[in-house]
């Protein structure tokens, strides 16, 4: 504990953002950096807790006392190797994650928690800045080829830590970059695609090959993949979940993933933005309250949108924890992203019943209705209920379907032989073997659609039981232990 009384005597400090009128007009990220001796406060507020509950919270096992000790002795290159010991990709984490390890920090029953997540990035941007964090080839190679199908962070994960064991690691990806949806579903103003690039760059000088624009089972056949001694699927949960109503054919209607990877797309000059895909003088209506329908307002607002709009089918959240979720469970509270401070109307417990068309096929408009959940009988869902009398339509010329995923696509698991699980997962047992034991599946892909964290997490025990299974034994490290040098 580095300092005794540091969590009595400082306060939480956030990053501070350009003003909206400002950030609104272009893609560039909008945070402002916080200087060293906030950060060495930001440190110092972590009380070194007998039992750690950040640990639990993070699906990573990252070491948090350690790096935040480190940081509050402004010892940043030891924070960066305990960091690194655990999170291949901090500078992800640190602005993507919703920090499930802030939730579970014992500070956070009486006061807000220590900003471990901005701690985070701020180890990692001072790696790179200090030119601490160079690539780390492995000394010795094993012989054995590894194929990892999918390039998001759960690919990047296993394809790194694959590649320190020795093992020659082939990373696929079938759009022209890598990076998954890291690169086109995040938008830029959250994640700028300069720094998937620089992490790359480090990764491709260690060793492992990119293999972009190959499709596996469709541009490249499944059969090439019997040259590897392991494949390692991280496709991750693509298939989108529609909205079965009248008028869901409407011109104007629209995926939110395929509006967003569109609009990464433009930004990346890969191409002009399309009039169907842009919302510059239209009201848009964002339909799903998660990450990605606040990452639609937030284009949205940049497009130039008429009016946007949100729905929500879940009540409000509460301001504060309920006794549903009590400490150190995660918060089902309120959440207001930066993008639905930018302008947004936000509507919960309503229901889209009906997209309406003009003569010419376009949607000119939206039928609604209240809702209200009835609890159900003992272990029973809530029901859902239209309040009688609350029909109301909406002017709306774009559409945003942000409602999910219903897991990975069939094409790659059908050509393969694979099994799925209920949830139309690709099924792998604990050490993340499938059916075919050779083929190991992580990430969204074998979990269903959850967070960078997570995905991370599997790409990294994934890659031990390959290396376990490639070897014999695996010199990769587990969860939460730190036996490796940072890279």
């Amino acid at each position: 504990m580095g300092k005794l009384r540091g969590f009595l005597e400082y306060d939480r400090k956030e990053e501070q953002t350009e003003a909206v009128e400002l950030r609104v007009k272009n893609y560039k990220e909008f945070t402002k950096d916080l200087d060293t001796e906030e950060l060495n406060h930001q440190g110092a507020r972590c009380m070194d807790c007998g039992i750690p509950f950040c640990h639990s919270g993070c699906p990573l096992g990252n070491l948090i006392p350690d790096f935040n000790h480190a940081v509050y002795e402004n010892d940043w290159k030891k924070a960066l190797q305990i960091l690194h010991s655990t999170n291949n990709f901090p500078e992800f984490t640190g602005r993507l994650c919703p920090a499930p390890c802030e939730s579970a920090c014992v500070l956070g029953i009486i006061e807000p928690p220590v900003s471990i997540e901005l701690i985070e990035k701020y180890i990692v941007e001072r790696g790179f800045k200090e030119g601490w964090i160079v690539p780390n080839p492995p000394k010795n190679r094993t012989g054995k080829k590894v194929a990892v199908v999918g390039s998001g962070p759960a690919g990047m994960a296993a394809a790194q830590q694959l590649n320190r064991a020795g093992h020659d690691v082939t990373l696929f990806e079938r759009d022209s970059k890598l990076g998954g949806l890291l690169r086109y579903g995040i938008p830029d103003f959250k994640l700028d695609k300069s720094v998937i690039d620089r992490r790359l760059k480090i990764m491709e000088d260690e060793g492992i090959t990119f293999q972009p624009n190959t499709n596996v089972g469709v541009n490249y056949h499944v059969e090439k993949l019997k040259k590897y001694d392991a494949v390692v699927l991280t496709g991750g949960a693509t298939q989108r979940r529609g909205l079965p109503i009248p008028g869901a054919d409407a011109k104007g209607v629209v995926q939110a993933m395929e509006f967003l990877k569109n609009n990464n797309q433009v930004v990346d000059k890969l191409k002009d933005l399309s009039p169907e895909l842009s919302a510059e003088g239209k009201n848009v209506i964002v339909i799903g309250g998660g990450d990605t329908g606040s990452d639609c307002v937030g284009t949205s607002n940049r497009h130039g949108a008429k009016s946007v709009t949100n729905f929500e089918i879940m009540p409000m959240p509460s301001d504060s924890r309920t006794k549903q979720n009590p400490w150190p469970y995660w918060p089902f509270t309120l959440k207001t992203s930066s993008s639905h401070e930018e302008g947004v109307n936000r509507n919960w417990s309503i229901s889209t019943k009906e997209f309406i068309k003009d003569k010419e096929g376009n949607l000119k408009g939206l039928k609604t209705v209240e809702i209200e959940w009835v609890p159900g009988k003992k272990g029973e869902r809530p029901q859902l209920k239209e309040v009688e009398g609350s029909e109301k339509e909406w002017p709306c010329e774009l559409a945003l379907l942000a409602l999910g995923f219903t897991g990975p696509e069939a094409s790659i698991s059908q050509q393969l032989g694979l099994e799925l699980d209920n949830r139309t997962n690709i099924k792998a047992d604990t050490k993340y073997q499938t059916n075919i034991p050779n083929i190991f599946a992580a990430g969204d892909m074998r979990r269903g659609q959850s967070l960078i964290v997570w995905a991370i997490s599997e790409g990294r025990e994934a890659a031990y039981e390959v290396d376990k299974y490639l070897m014999g034994s695996s010199k990769l490290p587990t969860k939460g232990s730190g036996d490796l040098p940072a890279s």
